[in-house]
């Protein structure tokens, strides 16, 4: 059974919700601050975290960043901050999504299958080679001559998008689906443009002429032959 975390100081949103998600088969977890939800990391493995940033001994910022640096596990943020710059954060750290308060039960559960069937695709967990590049998905972490390269949260999920299509050609609008899902009105092309740029100054040996992360004129990018 897939089981969830749900990190929430608020008894009442927290209970909605572990109610919910029991109707639907989910078996949950409550913890109402970050040391009970550590030592619950610590003790019991999840498919998937429900984080709030506010808690009452900590920020889920850095919950976040903690679990992210441990392994690949899931997380969607769940807060009552909706401005730019609290999304863009909870994204770059490695958030799989960001829902703000309130919110509609229908809505979180249906972003809850989405992130999960993203990490059930058929070799999520395999090592993948692309050049002379290792991706390790199971310790999140990216080797390029057996040396480490030291990536952001999003440039990684950014890099997992086109290793998980090796070969094909990825259209800039399927690039962002994947990455963003259904999050903020921010997400456009400019941005895509940033990160591809970032990523390919981090894992290319001349970043102007990419042999990892090519472009494909006209229809958009391709990682690998």
């Amino acid at each position: 059974m897939t089981s969830i975390l749900i990190v929430e100081d608020d008894k009442t949103i927290a209970m909605g919700i572990e109610y919910a998600l029991n109707r639907e088969g989910f078996a949950t977890r409550i913890s109402y601050d970050m040391e009970s939800a550590q030592e619950a990391l610590h003790n019991e493995n999840f498919s998937l975290v429900i984080l709030d940033v506010s808690l009452p001994d900590g920020n889920g910022f850095e919950l976040c960043r903690r679990i992210k640096a441990e392994g690949d596990l899931p997380v969607i943020f769940l807060t009552v901050y909706d401005d730019e710059i609290n999304t863009v954060m909870g994204l770059d750290l490695g958030a799989d999504d960001y829902i703000t308060k309130p919110f509609r039960v229908r809505e979180l559960i249906s972003r809850i299958n989405s992130v999960l069937r993203r990490y059930d695709k058929p070799g999520h967990r395999a090592e993948i080679i692309i050049g002379e590049l290792r991706i390790n998905p199971t310790e999140a972490k990216v080797y390029k001559d057996n040396l480490p390269i030291y990536l952001t949260a999003l440039e990684y999920r950014l890099l997992l998008t086109f290793a998980y299509n090796k070969g094909r050609i990825l259209t800039r609008r399927q690039i962002l689906e994947n990455i963003w899902d259904v999050a903020g009105d921010f997400v456009n092309d400019n941005t895509l443009t940033v990160y591809v740029k970032r990523l390919r100054k981090k894992i290319e040996d001349n970043p102007r002429q990419p042999q990892i992360i090519k472009t494909v004129r006209g229809l958009g990018y391709k990682a690998g032959d």
